[in-house]
């Protein structure tokens, strides 16, 4: 998941978008993904996202595919902006709940089963109870995945634990992806995970003990978990909350590609000297990308 840097005049940063791409495909991943709350995509104006998906899309190529969250307040806002994600050649979209919404389980499936009428991708339901204030129980994620055969992917925010029962309360009918910056990515994994959707700041490392993890061997697991040691007092330290994630994890990304500044966009965490301090150790020993 990209992160949105901003230059000194408060405007998206294409360089550093297109530095965050070449880094993610260098280091082997397997997708580029924009948009979500990583990107900020709440702090963005409407042409603001239009230009992001864009500059995602000349950039990656078609060497990867791309997943695009589709924000907005209304059920056309996020049709239209899934539109514009499939003339980029988006491969799949990513539908949040409506943005200010207070919706109830039944609103909320009613909403999303209206952009799934209205999109012609495949589409992935973002369930974050932990960073969002509306989310679906595995129940009303089955029952959407029965009623509207595009939704076939969800973008889950949770423990790990909870992924094997999802899976089969929802009779395997959606692919799971998990986030929460690759907390636990060894054991979203082995509990049946199609893969992870980070931000950029340990790419590498993360890209890494996926492929260990996939191998399956013993000797493989066990470098995969000695690296996942390494990095995990700093996933912990980063994914304290979003806000927390994107003053530290930005300037974290920004310090391995190279930027010197990190500019923030209102509201925003202020970094501390003692956050920065404790970054600094956690992220001891990375290199720049």
């Amino acid at each position: 998941m990209l992160y949105a840097f901003f230059d000194r005049n408060g405007r998206l940063d294409d360089a550093a978008i297109g530095r965050q791409i070449e880094a993610g495909i260098a280091a082997g991943v397997d997708g580029i993904a924009i948009l979500g709350l990583a990107s900020e995509a709440a702090k963005l104006s409407v042409d603001e996202r239009h230009h992001l998906l864009e500059v995602t899309a000349k950039t990656v190529g078609g060497r990867v595919p791309i997943a695009v969250t589709v924000v907005g307040q209304t059920v056309d806002e996020q049709i239209d902006f899934a539109a514009a994600a499939k003339a980029q050649d988006a491969a799949w979209i990513i539908a949040q709940p409506p943005l200010g919404g207070n919706l109830n389980e039944a609103e909320l499936i009613a909403f999303f089963g209206r952009v799934a009428d209205g999109v012609a991708l495949p589409l992935a339901i973002q369930n974050a109870p932990a960073f969002m204030t509306q989310s679906l129980s595995s129940a009303g994620l089955v029952r959407l995945a029965q009623r509207y055969q595009n939704i076939s992917i969800v973008k889950w925010e949770g423990p790990a634990v909870h992924i094997p029962s999802m899976i089969a309360e929802t009779e395997g009918r959606l692919v799971v992806f998990n986030g929460r910056g690759g907390l636990e990515l060894p054991d979203n994994i082995r509990a049946g995970c199609a893969g992870i959707i980070p931000a950029i700041e340990t790419i590498d490392l993360q890209v890494r003990i996926y492929q260990l993890i996939k191998l399956g061997t013993p000797e493989a697991e066990k470098e995969a978990e000695k690296i996942y040691a390494e990095i995990l007092p700093l996933m912990v330290f980063l994914m304290q909350s979003i806000d927390v994630l994107l003053c530290y994890g930005k300037r974290l990304a920004a310090r391995r590609l190279g930027f010197a500044e990190v500019y923030d966009r209102d509201p925003y965490l202020m970094p501390s000297a003692a956050g920065m301090s404790a970054m600094g150790r956690y992220a001891r020993g990375l290199e720049p990308f």
